[in-house]
């Protein structure tokens, strides 16, 4: 698919699923509990051992069933390695001019991390499709409704303290969606294998980003 029909989805979706864990171990069920609750758009990052044989795995598990991406990104010698196991996108923690490159280059989704309004408008002029607002929790939804108001032209993406309490807030402030690590995949449930919590999390954020949107 290309670049843009990706970035529909991440916008039609509204969350990016940020898989982060000590061990590779399970993460492939995990994956595959976030999808069968309703998330398709799914970030494995490279902080975690054997990243790239579990996005092969997911990859042959899934399919374009979902979008799979790789997050922690910090060089362009990983991004293409994340591309080759079978990344459609890349999300870095940082604005990494190398990486974004590397991504129009074979047109891939990227998502460049950023805080401060120079780092998101240069991310934004690089070529960044979505900047990554992390982290979001030093500033709030009042931080990204600030962003948002010199730069609506901006797709942000707020990642760090997005949870059930503040997802509305940040949507209401212009977020074009929402990264989501631990509070939607806890650790407790990943240490004891418990898909079902996991899948129950998934269903609970894609209710609550359909309330967001719908203003309810």
């Amino acid at each position: 698919m290309s670049r843009e029909t990706d970035l529909q989805r991440v916008l039609d979706g509204g969350v990016v699923a940020i898989i982060r864990a000590a061990s590779g171990e399970q993460l492939v069920a995990v994956a595959e509990a976030l999808y069968a609750g309703g998330i398709e758009v799914i970030e494995v990052t490279f902080t975690v051992p054997g990243v790239l044989d579990i996005i092969s795995g997911v990859r042959d598990s899934l399919g374009d069933k979902i979008l799979l991406g790789a997050g922690t990104v910090l060089d362009p010698e990983s991004a293409r390695a994340a591309m080759l196991a079978g990344a459609e996108f890349v999300v870095c923690p940082t604005v990494n001019l190398d990486v974004i490159r590397m991504c129009r280059r074979y047109d891939k989704l990227v998502m460049p991390g950023a805080l401060t309004p120079t780092e998101v408008v240069t991310a934004w002029e690089a070529g960044a499709d979505i900047v990554k607002v992390f982290p979001a929790d030093v500033g709030g939804p009042g931080y990204l409704k600030a962003l948002h108001g010199p730069l609506p032209q901006v797709k942000l993406l707020p990642t760090g303290g997005v949870d059930l309490d503040t997802i509305g807030g940040f949507f209401d402030a212009g977020a074009c969606a929402v990264g989501l690590g631990s509070a939607l995949v806890e650790k407790q449930a990943v240490a004891e294998g418990d898909m079902d919590r996991i899948r129950s999390q998934a269903e609970a954020y894609v209710a609550a980003v359909q309330a967001a949107r719908s203003g309810d």
